[in-house]
């Protein structure tokens, strides 16, 4: 071990002497090398000051036209800048313009599509407005302001000038109208033949003289028809005022202030006889109804009317004879009674002597009898009145099935086609109520009289069996003082 420990100890020693060696021969030549180059650097470093002032000369010589060139470049970036902020500033007023520019033609184009929809319907009210008579003035100007608008080919301009030109027109119109216009045209009569000749406008009214003197009337329109149809009045005096109006182109005329309702008010007036004709079968059947229960109603008012009618003062000596016990004398005073009552009252004082329950018996079976007298017939108006609403409504539907049947052939398009379905649907409705109606009253009111003939006897029933019974069970120390009593009013 020990030898190991000298043997690197010497190798160590050898290496240290071997790096000094070499660490001094480098440095020897590192100063001999640094000489040289400082030598060299020196001479680089003279050249360079050299070179830097004669570079600082040139840059003193240069310096004083380019600060005047930096001056004069900074003075025309002003300028620019000053002319690009001017720029910006038209540029942001041109915007703003062009801005409110766009929302003023969007305003105006709403402004036109305005107009142009009034327009439009302008064109449609002016048609509407016109009489019938003038439709052949104004049918060209009036198309081509309809077709206008749905013409591709025309600019908007054109469209406008279409429509306003309807407009001209109908100002026109209006001066014209002021104190009647005059004008020629063809107008048809009642019996559908077209004569040609003059009409005169006053206001809503037109007057129309055929130029051969064979029509003359006030002018309307009348539905299916294309041409005006003139209505003739019923005075030759106005029909030759009306000519002689047209002919003069003024002058005194009829005139109707109704406006010619007065006339179609006229035309539906119809009689009794036609109002039953609408209603058809059924109609009859239903007047039938109602003169039945007229027939009955009379009858039986007649009847009931000549019965004799029996009133409690005129029963109280039979019921005071009653409550005496003295048969004999309430005999003889029911044979001053007349009607049912008495027939009543005599058959109980003929059974007075039998037992109670048999007198209530024989009298309830006269009063039963008298009961049916007086209500004979009488359930025959109830049953009218409940049977001609039914009618009624049969002859609606009977009514509506005939008018969906001519609906079927001829179509919706002609209401006086359909009017004889319509009416037969509602005058049978009508009738059934109007003799329901009838009928019921009549029999309450018949009723109502029966039944008072019927209560009449038989509260005086109940009057006299009570003083029958009272007359048999009280003594009679207790008879004079029920005489006494007064009897109790009815």
């Amino acid at each position: 071990m020990n030898d190991i420990g000298f043997y690197f100890t010497q190798r160590r020693n050898r290496i240290e002497r071997i790096l000094i060696f070499t660490v001094c021969v480098l440095g020897l030549f590192a100063m001999y090398t640094f000489a040289d180059s400082q030598t060299e650097m020196q001479q680089k470093l003279e050249a360079s000051l050299q070179e830097l002032s004669n570079v600082r000369k040139t840059i003193a010589k240069e310096k004083l036209p380019m600060v005047k060139g930096l001056n004069a470049l900074e003075d025309e970036v002003l300028d620019v800048r000053l002319e690009n902020q001017k720029i910006t500033r038209q540029l942001d007023s041109r915007n703003l313009d062009l801005n409110n520019l766009r929302a003023d033609i969007k305003a105006r184009k709403g402004e036109i599509s305005y107009i142009s929809s009034l327009l439009g319907e302008y064109t449609r009210n002016f048609e509407t407005r016109l009489h019938i008579a003038e439709l052949d003035q104004y049918e060209d100007v009036v198309q081509s302001a309809i077709l206008a608008p749905d013409n591709s080919n025309l600019s908007d301009e054109e469209i406008f000038v279409e429509q306003t030109a309807l407009v001209e027109a109908s100002i026109a119109r209006l001066q014209s109208v002021v104190g009647g216009d005059a004008f020629s045209g063809t107008a048809a009569g009642e019996d559908g033949l077209v004569k040609q000749g003059e009409f005169l406008l006053i206001g809503p009214i037109a007057l129309f003289a055929a130029n051969d003197g064979s029509l003359s009337g006030i002018a309307e329109q009348r539905l299916g028809s294309l041409e005006p149809t003139v209505l003739p009045f019923a005075d030759l005096a106005n029909a030759e005022m009306t000519a002689s109006a047209v002919a003069a182109k003024g002058g005194l005329f009829p005139f109707d202030p109704s406006l010619g309702n007065a006339r179609k008010i006229e035309e539906t007036q119809e009689s009794f006889k036609e109002h039953i004709q609408k209603g058809g079968m059924v109609a009859y059947v239903i007047l039938g109804m109602f003169g039945l229960s007229v027939v009955i109603a009379l009858i039986k008012w007649i009847q009931l009317s000549a019965i004799p009618k029996t009133s409690e003062k005129a029963v109280q000596p039979v019921l005071r004879a009653m409550l005496e016990n003295d048969h004999a004398t309430a005999a003889a005073e029911i044979k001053k009674l007349k009607g049912p009552t008495a027939a009543m009252l005599t058959v109980g004082i003929e059974h007075i002597n039998e037992p109670k329950d048999l007198v209530e018996e024989v009298m309830y079976e006269e009063m039963l009898t008298t009961r049916m007298k007086v209500t004979k017939l009488t359930p025959v108006l109830a049953i009218c009145a409940s049977t001609a609403p039914l009618m009624g409504l049969l002859g609606t539907v009977t009514g509506i099935i005939n008018t969906f049947k001519l609906i079927t052939v001829f179509g919706s398009g002609d209401v006086k086609t359909l009017s004889g379905g319509i009416s037969e649907a509602l005058i049978t409705t009508e009738l059934g109520l109007v003799v329901a109606i009838s009928a019921l009253v009549l029999s309450a009111f018949l009723t109502r009289k029966a039944k008072r003939i019927t209560d009449t006897m038989e509260q005086i029933a109940i009057l006299f069996m009570n003083r029958a019974t009272r007359s048999v069970e009280e003594p009679p120390e207790a008879e004079a003082a029920v005489a006494e009593l007064e009897p109790v009013p009815a």
